[in-house]
């Protein structure tokens, strides 16, 4: 590790941003040992605000139909080999009451883009599930919708709402996606969001096809200058049947260094041990949370379709990731030493905290 490595680490720790170049020259300057000073400041940002706890979100993947063609994923419409399926409200329910007697007071509902899932489809959805769990948080990752649509939802009850911007590079968010999707229109999202009131995440995949330090340095600075609630990174990893089939895959290493990175920028963030980095590594979400993640999301999808959620190749979906393996879950944060909490896992920050959104 270089001194000006060091310095930079300091000066996050202590300052909670750096300047482009900055982020650029901090993700160049990876080694271990600058991994292991960070990770170390990291923890400690993170205790001083969470304490031990991680928080469990119920994962319910509802659907793994998706009008968009993003060029990385496994369920991206020209994927005709993919087995497609959808959940039913009653179904979604079930997972949600599974869940609940599990310990789970998050719920999230990620799906491809399916027009099924209608305003009118959701809103009953989402008010049956706070009128059954009024002590549980109900999270939605369904892309890109319109402001009226966001705005039902949130009324209808949603706490939170993930939308991963992909990229803070415009060119290299046209190199990930269809030209039919744009930049501009996932941002604009994201402000909508953030006016209408929702705990929001935004997050990015971590060595994509055409990514480059200074793209990951304009994400981090996209990050401190929004300050989204949640953040969700991962790497990259291919799926088969896409034009990035045999590209190669983001590296556990830098992504965790860049979830210490991100714990600097704001220790109120909630930060998930992502299932990709479970599925590169038999222990990345453990080096996740030693990074200063403090979310997992197991699965509480129905076990019949968890395999065909397919957004990438060999996701994990089966054994620890069952939510029915819990006290697996649980041991496994305990070593580390972190506890897993029963509870709703809101983000620690007071309105005064907040900034105006940036993007």
């Amino acid at each position: 590790m270089t001194r000006e490595t060091e310095t930079l680490i300091r000066r996050l720790a202590e300052k909670h941003t750096l300047q482009e170049a900055e982020f650029e020259a901090l993700v160049d300057g990876y080694t271990p040992e600058a991994a292991a000073l960070l990770a170390a400041e990291a923890r400690k940002a993170r205790a001083a605000v969470y304490g031990d706890e991680v928080y469990l979100r119920g994962l319910i993947e509802i659907s793994n139909i998706c009008k968009n063609d993003c060029l990385y994923c496994g369920i991206r419409r020209s994927n005709a080999r993919c087995v497609r399926y959808r959940l039913t409200p009653a179904e979604i329910l079930q997972c949600a009451h599974e869940g609940y007697r599990l310990g789970f007071r998050t719920f999230v509902l990620q799906g491809g883009e399916d027009a099924y899932y209608t305003d009118g489809v959701l809103c009953p959805l989402i008010r049956s599930v706070k009128a059954d769990h009024p002590d549980c948080a109900v999270t939605l990752s369904l892309g890109e919708r319109s402001r009226g649509s966001y705005a039902r939802l949130r009324e209808a009850g949603a706490d939170r709402y993930l939308l991963r911007h992909e990229t803070a590079d415009e060119a290299h968010y046209r190199l990930l996606h269809p030209p039919e999707m744009s930049f501009e229109n996932r941002m604009a999202c994201l402000r909508t969001l953030r006016a209408l009131g929702y705990q929001v995440g935004c997050g990015f995949m971590v060595g994509s096809p055409g990514q480059t330090s200074r793209m990951i340095a304009r994400d981090l600075c996209f990050i401190a200058d929004f300050r989204p609630e949640m953040c969700g990174i991962g790497p990259f990893i291919p799926h088969h049947e896409t034009p990035f089939r045999a590209e190669p895959a983001g590296s556990v290493a830098l992504t965790c260094y860049l979830l210490s990175i991100l714990r600097l920028i704001d220790p109120t963030l909630l930060l998930p041990a992502t299932t990709a980095l479970g599925t590169l590594h038999p222990g990345g979400r453990e080096l996740g949370l030693l990074a200063g993640a403090n979310v997992v999301m197991p699965n509480l999808s129905p076990v019949s379709v968890r395999a065909r959620y397919e957004l990438y190749d060999n996701k994990i979906c089966t054994g620890e990731e069952s939510a029915q393996c819990h006290a697996c879950l649980e041991a496994r944060i305990a070593s580390v030493g972190l506890r897993a909490a029963v509870s709703r896992g809101d983000v620690r920050r007071s309105p005064a905290e907040g900034r105006e959104a940036a993007p």
